[in-house]
């Protein structure tokens, strides 16, 4: 179902590709299918178009599945929606997820795919920084109308013509009603950009990544291999579904290469998500270590029937040693520890390696084309076992950010290869074990946190001279957020700064958990705000 009709936008304007003679490499090497990330769900209605692929309160089969992706394609674009077009999806864990994802990508309009938690200073940043001419939302989740959000966005930005709402579209369209049915779809490169995800926003407001059809499918194919996923699985998406880690690694794109079902949840706590494994019989699923640890005390209090779970995979942030020995005999499932980033490299524990190995590193790396370095703050590569930052190119790994040359030159090396900021330890097995941060970034429970962009609010608040965010050890969430600020008067109070952040469109999980006065702030032999000397002083 493709016709001769090619993109009308320029899809590399901002865009860093992949050089010529390393893409020929890929493809040689068989890592590159050049067919594009649509294809995936067409090749697993033609493998079982019976086959149950999403369940919820009734099961959709493969092949409806794709009738329904075609069916959006068409409809985006007979709404004037172009090949090209970036279109921002901010849509909860809901099955609609699927169809409605495979529809941009068949159509080659390119899905900017933001989280649940992102509020207008974050949304109205990532509309403008992609030129986005969509909107899709979901009507409201809780008590948070995103149709309010989105009006605040469209007064703001410009290149904004239509919000799509799943739901009660209230002043603007019916998502549902945008369907169509026609001959042909747009003829996609696989080179080109497939979708967009967020960066972890480690250094001021997050940055876009530009994922191409064929790395990424070959992110979620290879995952999925590792990983063992096959069409009797049944993967359930816990984690909000934008993300990487649930879309892809092997996530809910990993499942659709090997026919598997899925499944979806908002709420990922033990009593919403062990009622879902139980009723759907779910195999594999992913969460962060808080997660992970509420899970595994909730097996006194839960009587769900965990059986069918053979496989849980932890990751976004370091799950300690103590908790990782939990996993298996609370749950009764395999732990598989997942180190990896939306700019690309993948770490995976592997179902041969030791409990030891699995316990203690966060996995190795998924490609035998990954290329990683572990170097020292000169950029001499250290000896085994010793720690350096983590640099990192391969077939899967963006080449810089969309949009943001000066950021790139800093973030790559002359060569390629992308700075992670991650300090590791490598073993002489190639597993990593991953000890800390060079960049000023606070990972709360999974979700990376700029301190940059956090103080920039900050200091916005009357009063505020100064103002540092720190990260403090936390049992729960790994790390908490504590704001320190340098006042001409008094205090604030904690609420009060929430109040204020939250009025400025910040996501709330960005949001400090802790306030504390200092007279000034501890600073480097440079002149920057001492971190660690400050979280000590605290």
């Amino acid at each position: 179902m493709t016709s001769n009709a090619t993109a009308t936008t320029d899809l590399r304007d901002g865009f860093v590709p992949f050089p010529a003679d390393l893409a020929q490499r890929y493809r040689e090497a068989g890592y590159w299918a050049g067919r594009p990330l649509g294809e995936l769900l067409r090749d697993a209605a033609r493998r079982g178009p019976e086959r149950p692929a999403l369940l919820c309160d009734t099961v959709t089969t493969y092949a409806e599945l794709d009738r329904d992706a075609d069916r959006r394609a068409h409809g985006v674009l007979a709404l004037g929606i172009q090949p090209g077009d970036r279109v921002v999806v901010q849509l909860p864990n809901t099955p609609d997820f699927v169809p409605i994802l495979f529809g941009l990508l068949r159509a080659g309009i390119v899905p900017v795919l933001t989280l649940p938690a992102h509020r207008r200073a974050e949304i109205e940043h990532l509309t403008r920084l992609s030129g986005a001419v969509a909107y899709l939302i979901a009507d409201r989740v809780g008590d948070f109308d995103y149709r309010e959000l989105a009006a605040e966005v469209s007064a703001r930005v410009p290149s904004l013509r239509h919000v799509l709402v799943l739901g009660d579209p209230g002043p603007f369209t019916d998502l549902d009603s945008v369907v169509a049915d026609g001959d042909s779809l747009p003829e996609v490169d696989a080179a080109e950009i497939a979708l967009m995800l967020v960066s972890g926003g480690t250094t001021g407001l997050p940055k876009l990544i530009a994922r191409t059809h064929d790395d990424y499918a070959y992110n979620a194919r290879a995952s999925a291999e590792v990983c063992g996923l096959g069409p009797e699985d049944v993967y359930l998406a816990t984690l909000p579904v934008a993300h990487n880690f649930p879309l892809a690694c092997p996530g809910v794109l990993g499942t659709i290469a090997t026919g598997g079902a899925m499944a979806f949840v908002t709420d990922p706590s033990p009593e919403s998500a062990f009622a879902a494994i139980e009723r759907h019989r779910v195999s594999v699923t992913a969460v962060v270590p808080p997660l992970a640890q509420l899970w595994c005390a909730a097996v006194e209090w839960e009587e769900a029937d965990l059986s069918s779970l053979r496989l849980l995979q932890v990751g976004g942030a370091k799950l300690a040693e103590v908790n990782a020995r939990d996993v298996a005999p609370a749950l009764g499932v395999r732990l598989q520890q997942v180190f990896g980033m939306a700019e690309g490299l993948l770490n995976y524990t592997r179902a041969e390696d030791s409990d030891e190995l699995v316990c203690t590193t966060q996995g190795r790396p998924l490609s035998a084309a990954d290329e990683v370095r572990v170097v020292d703050e000169h950029g001499h590569e250290v000896p085994a076992g010793a720690e350096g930052e983590l640099l990192t190119r391969g077939p899967y790994t963006l080449r810089g950010y969309y949009r943001a040359p000066e950021h790139n030159a800093r973030a790559f090396t002359t060569d390629g290869f992308y700075r992670s900021g991650d300090l590791v330890r490598r073993l002489p097995s190639g597993h990593l074990i991953v000890s800390g941060r060079i960049k000023d970034v606070i990972n709360r429970g999974g979700e990376n946190i700029s301190c940059d962009e956090l103080e920039e609010h900050l200091l916005a608040y009357p009063g505020v001279r100064h103002a540092a965010a720190v990260g403090l050890p936390d049992p729960a969430l790994g790390e908490k957020v504590c704001a320190v600020l340098v006042t001409a008067g008094e205090l604030p109070s904690l609420p009060e700064i929430k109040t204020f952040l939250t009025a400025r469109g910040l996501a709330t999980y960005k949001l400090p958990d802790v306030l504390r006065q200092a007279d000034s702030l501890p600073v480097t032999a440079v002149g920057k705000i001492d971190k660690r000397a400050l979280a000590a002083r605290i």
